[in-house]
């Protein structure tokens, strides 16, 4: 069984102004295709908020690390940027395949690579959306992550 973390970034959600419907809809699809739920967080919008919050999830783990929120064009949309900061390699195959699922995939932002052993997703903030781009690569993340935890020849 593989496993996962999810991080939702949202400052409404943070002043309990709005439901995490996202991070829900996340954990609820990851748990249907067999994945173990390890961490679910919420932290605010911004660059340094999502970068640390990233590296405490990603540190001694290994795994599926997924975001959900802030990849658009708000002013506060800095998840991309945060994750930037910490990702140790890029996969921009993965983003570019996401990205390509709907017409507003084009205005998404998000990006993908790993940290050590994790494999960092953004997704967007909308539930449709999370899981679109969720199913776009979720075929190929086992492989991700087996390769990842060197558990494959080379």
């Amino acid at each position: 069984m593989e496993h996962a973390k999810i991080l939702t970034v949202s400052d409404g959600v943070v002043a309990g102004t709005r439901e995490d419907r996202s991070g829900q809809a996340v954990e609820d699809h990851l748990r249907a295709n067999g994945f173990e739920i390890d961490d679910r967080l919420v932290v605010a919008d911004g660059i340094e908020s999502v970068a640390r919050a990233l590296r405490a999830l990603a540190d001694g783990w290994a795994g599926l690390l997924v975001t959900t929120g802030g990849t658009g064009f708000g002013p506060r949309d800095l998840t991309p940027e945060g994750t930037r900061a910490v990702l140790d390699r890029e996969a921009p195959g993965l983003a570019e395949a996401m990205r390509l699922v709907s017409p507003l995939g084009r205005l998404s932002r998000q990006t993908a690579g790993t940290i050590d052993a994790a494999l960092v997703l953004n997704l967007p903030g909308s539930t449709n959306g999370c899981i679109e781009c969720l199913d776009a690569v979720l075929d190929v993340v086992p492989h991700a992550l087996e390769l990842l935890r060197g558990d494959r020849p080379h």
